[in-house]
């Protein structure tokens, strides 16, 4: 399976409620939520899905109601207004890597396997994981290992691949992997998790990516329009959960006399929703996710 959709019938109860509505899916991956959103839809529904993997495209529904945009959702505010939408009924993101993209070792996106330093979600930009690791000067690969990985030991990290570099440059997953070879058995499997996703984030622009699709999110919904986001870590959760509460990614929103501020949404559910125990035994990579709904105020 290119990739199994996780928290499948909760987002989508929670997105669909007008079956001639128009819809979003920011990331179409395997098709698994846009299928679901489809079967939602009468005749007179709309889906627009997009995803910047070339590797999707191959994934594409033969549906009148459907259309997918070979578009990172960074874009996806003026992307619509090229199909002559200004307006939509509801927004779904399911943020992160797909199981495809994991699996595809000569993408480089899992510590399971040897593979060139890429990371790449689209293989069409300029910028990969061997450019970061062997170009990035010292301070900005600290930065990157404690911000995105939240490596306490970022600096010693940062120094280590600096001075290695220097004698042999750092071409693979192995290649990296060697340089932490020293760690405990336990402590292993964590560490490059963290590791690696902090790559892949800088790699990718997740985290300002994830702003600016939020933002256009907003900006294209009608009222009453829903917002559903499935996200994978704490970094990601925090800018949606604090989006969806004010609006906002910091700071504090500006209050009237009595302490009130605008919302931007009412949440559907004031926790986020997880997967049960059944769904994590079948799909493992749907433990850390959390889902959270915001209908536009």
């Amino acid at each position: 399976m290119y990739h199994n959709p996780v928290l499948l019938k909760q987002s989508v109860d929670d997105l669909v409620t007008n079956q001639d509505g128009i819809y979003v899916d920011c990331t179409f991956g395997g098709g698994g939520h846009s299928q679901e959103i489809l079967y939602r839809l009468s005749e007179n529904g709309k889906l627009y899905a997009f995803d910047q993997d070339l590797d999707a495209l191959k994934n594409t529904i033969d549906d009148p109601k459907f259309t997918l945009i070979n578009q990172n959702f960074r874009f996806l505010e003026n992307s619509l207004l090229m199909y002559g939408v200004a307006k939509v009924d509801g927004v779904l993101a399911d943020l992160g890597v797909s199981s495809h993209q994991f699996d595809e070792a000569v993408r480089g996106f899992s510590t399971r396997n040897n593979a060139p330093l890429d990371m790449r979600m689209n293989v069409m930009q300029s910028l990969d994981a061997k450019k970061v690791i062997n170009e990035y000067d010292e301070e900005a690969l600290a930065d990157i290992f404690y911000y995105y990985g939240e490596l306490r030991e970022a600096r010693k990290l940062a120094r280590d691949i600096v001075h290695h570099r220097k004698i042999k440059a750092i071409n693979t997953t192995e290649d990296l992997k060697k340089l932490f070879s020293f760690l405990p058995p336990h402590k292993v499997n964590k560490f490059y998790a963290q590791l690696f996703q902090a790559i892949r984030i800088e790699v990718n622009q997740e985290l300002e990516v994830l702003k600016e699709m939020l933002v256009q999110a907003y900006n294209v919904l009608k009222p009453s329009g829903r917002l559903v986001v499935i996200s994978y870590h704490s970094l990601e959760d925090r800018l949606v959960k604090r989006f969806l509460k004010n609006g906002m990614f910091e700071g504090e929103p500006q209050r009237d006399i009595y302490g009130n501020y605008a919302k931007a949404f009412e949440l559907v559910k004031s926790k986020a929703i997880i997967p049960d125990d059944k769904e994590i035994e079948e799909n493992s990579r749907a433990r850390s996710a959390k889902m959270r709904t915001g209908i536009k105020l």
